[in-house]
């Protein structure tokens, strides 16, 4: 024997218990009982649990991957500016406007091959493990 309940929804969440009643063929009723059963049953809070650990796990190896990909971004970046100050010497007054605007007719060759390179899904960051393993077998002989 069942026991009648009135329950009231939002109609937008109606809506949804609709629609996946009729994708799955079942009743509103059954659908609605097995959420309550799901939200009521003891493992269901270990369930819940467990995916959030895991959800936690994914976000905490995305966050080191992060974490590991901007440092190694800075001291690119820190160890480029470095051999560029050390190399480079100071430009006499009289060839400074010819060498700025060479500086900017080179940064724009720059951004373009940085643009095709992102367009085609390339990462540097990527590229870094793949040269130093074409590189060991070489020092090793």
């Amino acid at each position: 024997m069942r026991d009648r309940m009135n329950v009231y929804f939002p109609p937008e969440l109606l809506k949804q218990l609709s629609e996946l009643a009729d994708r799955k063929k079942l009743s509103r009723s059954a659908i609605v009982e097995a959420a309550v059963a799901s939200f009521l049953s003891p493992d269901g809070a270990d369930r819940r649990e467990a995916a959030f650990t895991r959800r936690l796990d994914r976000l905490s190896r995305q966050m080191q991957r992060l974490e590991r990909d901007v440092g190694l971004t800075a001291e690119s970046l820190a160890l480029f500016i470095r051999f560029w100050l050390t190399i480079t010497p100071p430009l006499p007054n009289d060839a400074q406007a010819a060498a700025q605007a060479k500086g900017r007719e080179r940064f724009e060759g720059f951004v373009e091959a940085l643009g095709r390179r992102l367009q085609k899904g390339q990462s540097f960051l990527r590229e870094i493990p793949e040269d130093i393993r074409r590189q060991e077998p070489a020092e090793e002989s």
